[in-house]
């Protein structure tokens, strides 16, 4: 235990604590900037096991803010999931750590619940963590909400059953459409979020749930502004996620093609509900440009476009924003 010495020194946490973190498993939604701060922290701090989901690949400009990746994993375009977990392996081998390749859905993600005892949001559009808030309160397993833009974040504990969950926190506040895409964002926002969101962590980690924050926590670093939002007042009787008698509205989940555009990234993503076989892709593929491939995506570039094939069914077509254009150009290379 003399790598955690340091942490036991800390009252709170003591060698008591330390033993309950080793038994936790986490799992962390999102490896960029929060998510991949997060698990460096965590897996620092010796949680058991780490679940680590992200459906992207590092890119160069993911590196001024997103820790533990590197130049050569932005030139193998490895998964960010798959990045994080060889990283955080090196950083402690006395852990567990799954690393999913994948998009977050309702059938993607409810089967790796079982067992998990906290889960950190590291998300970056409001749709997955609707899907999030409603999966965690159907299934009563707390989550910290994190978010950050430009030179503001914030922060919240939602404990199902407990407190109000994210539904009725968006109804009582104010939230900026803007994100890191369009208006940018430091660094040391992303720290200052993580800061409270891995605080909170390891207090429901060692079941000391009597100093978890129950306000939310606002900051713009730039201005300097910081503030303590009370929003117990806030959870509503009617809410169809943690009201009376909720029907989780973002589990009513239909298994067909979807798509969307990625906010701010010029990019739309297309999702199928079948897996895709990569090697036949690239065998079709090699006959129209080259391509780059690695064990988890292939990538071509076509015409003025970048396509990045994923195992999981997810194409991302880079240099567009129109839905139509981008399937046209999808089901002309994949069929």
């Amino acid at each position: 235990m003399e790598r955690y010495s340091r942490q036991m020194l800390f009252k709170p946490i003591g060698k008591v604590g330390q033993q309950k973190i080793s038994e936790k498993h986490v799992l962390i939604l999102g490896c960029g900037a929060l998510g991949s701060a997060n698990a460096d922290n965590l897996a620092r701090a010796g949680v058991g096991k780490l679940t680590l989901i992200d459906r992207d690949y590092v890119e160069i400009s993911n590196l001024q803010r997103q820790q533990l990746y590197t130049e050569q994993d932005v030139y193998n375009q490895i998964p960010k999931a798959i990045a994080a977990k060889k990283r955080l392996q090196e950083i402690n081998s006395e852990i567990d750590i799954e690393a999913h390749v994948m998009d977050a859905s309702v059938t993607s993600l409810e089967p790796l619940l079982t067992g998990i005892d906290l889960v950190m949001d590291a998300t970056d559009n409001f749709d997955t963590r609707f899907l999030l808030n409603d999966m965690l309160q159907k299934y009563s397993i707390p989550w910290i909400f994190g978010s950050c833009v430009g030179s503001t974040g914030m922060s919240y504990t939602i404990l199902p059953n407990q407190t109000p969950c994210l539904r009725c926190l968006l109804d009582a506040i104010p939230v900026s459409g803007a994100t890191c895409d369009s208006v940018g964002i430091i660094s040391p926002a992303v720290q200052m979020v993580v800061a409270h969101q891995t605080t909170e962590a390891l207090k429901i980690l060692i079941e000391n749930q009597k100093s978890l924050r129950t306000s939310l926590v606002t900051f713009d670093l730039w201005n300097n502004h910081y503030h303590m939002m009370k929003v117990d007042r806030a959870k509503k009787q009617t809410c169809p996620a943690c009201g009376e008698n909720p029907n989780y509205p973002a589990l009513d989940y239909q298994s067909t093609t979807k798509s969307e555009v990625l906010c701010g990234r010029n990019t739309v993503q297309i999702r199928t509900s079948q897996k895709q076989n990569l090697n036949l892709l690239k065998e079709r593929l090699e006959r129209i440009a080259p391509v780059k491939v690695n064990d988890f995506l292939i990538s071509i570039e076509y015409e003025s476009y970048r396509l990045v094939f994923f195992q999981d069914g997810r194409t991302l077509i880079h240099g567009t924003n129109s839905i139509e254009k981008a399937k046209s150009i999808y089901y002309q290379l994949a069929g």
